[in-house]
């Protein structure tokens, strides 16, 4: 076991784990942060999906020892009351059913606005591809994004 110093959603936490423990298990038996979900443990499904110094990432395929100075951001962090535009326009347009999938989607989606905040509909498609709602959500899922770019860029 080894101590880590990371960068958590603007603060610096330790963890004392082991050099190949994967990121999700760190931010959520470690610290605590259960909003990041574990879906396949593979990297497939993303709900397990952070930021990563501002990149979405699937923290069940990042090990701590490779996260370094670089910053996490999990749901918990994007916004203090959860009034992300993103976030915003998941309650606006009635997005989850089941919820589960619904954090991972929500930094997919953010990392892309951050990237590109006026994205065509053809690129929410290829961002958000990857990101498996059981329930089937994404044309609703595809709404949020768009109307959380129309927010974005007023």
């Amino acid at each position: 076991m080894a101590q880590y110093k990371l960068q958590v959603n603007g603060k610096t936490v330790e963890a004392d784990v082991d050099a190949d423990t994967p990121l999700l298990w760190v931010l959520r038996d470690t610290l605590g942060l259960v909003g990041t979900k574990y879906g396949c443990g593979i990297g497939q499904c993303g709900a397990c999906t952070v930021h990563l110094n501002g990149i979405a990432v699937r923290s069940c395929s990042v090990v701590v020892s490779a996260v370094g100075t670089k910053s996490v951001t999990t749901i918990e962090g994007l916004s203090a009351n959860g009034d992300h535009p993103v976030q915003a326009a998941w309650a606006e347009i009635d997005v989850p059913q089941c919820g589960y999938c619904q954090a991972g989607q929500i930094m997919t989606a953010s990392a892309l606005l951050s990237k590109n905040p006026k994205p065509t509909s053809a690129q929410i498609d290829t961002a958000m591809n990857g990101n498996i709602c059981r329930c089937g959500t994404y044309h609703r899922i595809h709404d949020a994004v768009a109307l959380a770019s129309s927010k974005l860029t007023k």
